[in-house]
């Protein structure tokens, strides 16, 4: 069993940066792969960026790709997601998950946080 909690969300303008992390639980942290999702009021929860067990692989959703990069710290069990020129419709909470039983990009992880919520202001 994996738990995961995200922190790091709040409230920033326009074109600033926050960074979200995940810290997990358990020993298995490092033998899974990791992703970032976000859900929007009234939307479907959409993928944001992912990586692998190791950290030597990582994807992003093209909304985010250049402004937003994931990593991790195995040593520290923790996930992070850098969040820089933040616009509006970043504006969502942020979930990290755990050991994905299909590809990274695909909602069908293991384990979710509670979720985090970054609120961007123009």
């Amino acid at each position: 069993q994996v738990q995961l909690v995200e922190s790091g969300g709040g409230l920033v303008q326009a074109g600033g940066s926050l960074r979200l992390s995940c810290a997990a639980s358990g020993r298995t942290f490092n033998s899974y792969e990791m992703g970032w999702f976000r859900q929007a009021p009234g939307k479907e929860r959409e993928f944001v960026a992912g990586i692998s067990a190791s950290g030597g692989f990582t994807i992003y959703a093209d909304s985010v790709k250049g402004r937003f990069t994931i990593s991790r710290d195995n040593a520290k069990n923790t996930v992070y997601l850098q969040m820089n020129s933040l616009k509006p419709e970043d504006t969502a909470v942020y979930y990290c998950a755990a050991n994905p039983k299909g590809p990274l990009t695909i909602a069908t992880y293991d384990y979710w946080g509670q979720g985090t919520q970054v609120t961007v202001s123009s």
